[in-house]
């Protein structure tokens, strides 16, 4: 089934300096997480479950691998008009310029979009851990009769200051918007949340980033051409000559845009009911791979989530998320760590052939703690990264600390015996 109502269109951010250096070589979307996904599956997914099966992607940096893993990922029946297409900033007659922000994205790809038959825009991000049935609030939208939904999320007075927030009447019609208010102006933004939240301190509404518009009424706004952006400059104008509804959300949702955000998502798969559940009937979908089970002798594992195709020999894995083809050697300890794993596999004869002395993957009796490592990366025997907030922010060639996380970098290599922190 299609909803031939709605057309998703996936906001994949800009340059994703909060995220380097795992976008360096890749866009933000095609970030991997969760040991065998990327970042963009997650709204993919939750529009497929929600019947919702016409999608665009728009990204402008370094796009090449992401547009290899929706090649390879989204296959659709010949026969239906389902799809998921990228759409990287190009220069057309109408503009020689990059997407300048979100709004402006949308009204440089407005050209494709309108090639399609649809009541509805859905407009996400490309950078969220959630799971949501978008039927609901698309429901909500046209018993309201809004022109614009937003989905809201309650947040604390921490957070509040990195969010828009917003005020509702008693039909949950936005009244006032603010973008990133400074904390001294925070007592007057509270919103009525549901006992549950407050219990939590979660008294202020957060705008997700995740909209409705009716089609005619996005067609309008994006003639304007000095509103580049939704959240600082669309949605704070529109609500005082349109009907603008929130739809409260309370399920699990965080904001993966840096590192710190990024690692514990990932860690957090590790609990014994995560908020994040991988393993509902309605799942994430993710690129089929052929690979064999995960073999592992001699390790003890506590929390540990092992991609498929693994070869290991650790002493003990704890809290952590080993990625696709991981390899790790005897007598190693990892904890608090989040490992990629590898595009593809080393065999015997290319090791001895091209005379490889540190192969992809972790070797022998290592110490790795508080730490991502990045896609194909190798790792000397004896080699110490001990992270944590006693190191300083750093960059070298191979690796990077953001407070206190030890990012190695995508394909390089730490020679033995080298100890960080």
């Amino acid at each position: 089934m299609i909803n031939n109502k709605v057309l998703g269109i996936i906001l994949g951010g800009g340059q994703g300096s909060r995220l380097y250096p795992l976008t360096k070589d890749r866009s933000k979307p095609a970030v991997p997480i969760a040991g065998k996904y990327r970042l963009v599956d997650i709204p993919i997914s939750n529009c497929i479950n929600s019947d919702i099966k016409r999608m665009y992607v728009l990204t402008q940096f370094n796009s090449a691998s992401l547009n290899a893993h929706i090649k390879n990922t989204y296959h659709f029946s010949f026969f239906s008009s389902a799809f998921v297409d990228v759409l990287a900033a190009e220069q057309t007659i109408h503009s020689d310029k990059w997407f300048q922000g979100t709004a402006d994205a949308v009204r440089q790809s407005m050209l494709h979009f309108l090639e399609n038959d649809f009541e509805y825009a859905l407009i996400l991000s490309g950078d969220q851990l959630y799971q949501m049935d978008f039927n609901h609030m698309i429901e909500k939208h046209e018993e309201s009769g809004a022109e614009i939904s937003i989905a809201t999320y309650p947040v604390n007075a921490k957070d509040a200051t990195q969010f828009g927030l917003l005020k509702t009447n008693d039909e949950n019609i936005i009244t006032s918007f603010i973008e990133k208010p400074a904390a001294e102006l925070l007592p007057d933004w509270t919103s009525d949340v549901g006992d549950a939240m407050k219990a939590q301190g979660r008294n202020y509404l957060a705008s997700m980033g995740i909209y409705i518009f009716n089609r005619d009424l996005l067609v309008e706004l994006m003639k304007n051409p000095d509103t580049n952006d939704f959240g600082k400059e669309i949605i704070p104008q529109a609500i005082e000559t349109h009907k603008t509804l929130s739809y409260q959300y309370e399920g699990y949702w965080t904001d993966i845009g840096n590192i710190d955000s990024f690692f514990e998502a990932n860690l957090g798969l590790t609990d014994d009911v995560p908020q994040f559940n991988l393993y509902d009937e309605k799942g994430i979908y993710t690129r089929p791979r052929i690979l064999p089970t995960s073999k592992i002798a001699g390790s003890i594992l506590n929390k540990a989530v092992i991609g498929d195709g693994c070869i290991i020999h650790a002493e003990k894995i704890e809290r952590s998320v080993i990625g696709i083809r991981s390899r790790i050697g005897k007598n190693s300890l990892i904890s608090n760590t989040y490992m990629m794993g590898n595009d593809s596999y080393e065999t015997l004869n290319e090791i001895s052939e091209n005379h490889i002395e540190i192969m992809m993957g972790i070797g022998e009796r290592c110490y790795i703690h508080n730490c991502i490592i990045d896609k194909n990366c190798r790792i000397g025997d004896d080699v110490r990264i001990n992270g944590g907030p006693h190191i300083p922010n750093i960059e070298t060639d191979t690796y990077m600390v953001k407070e206190g996380i030890v990012v190695i970098k995508k394909d390089a290599t730490i020679p033995k015996g080298t100890n960080i922190g």
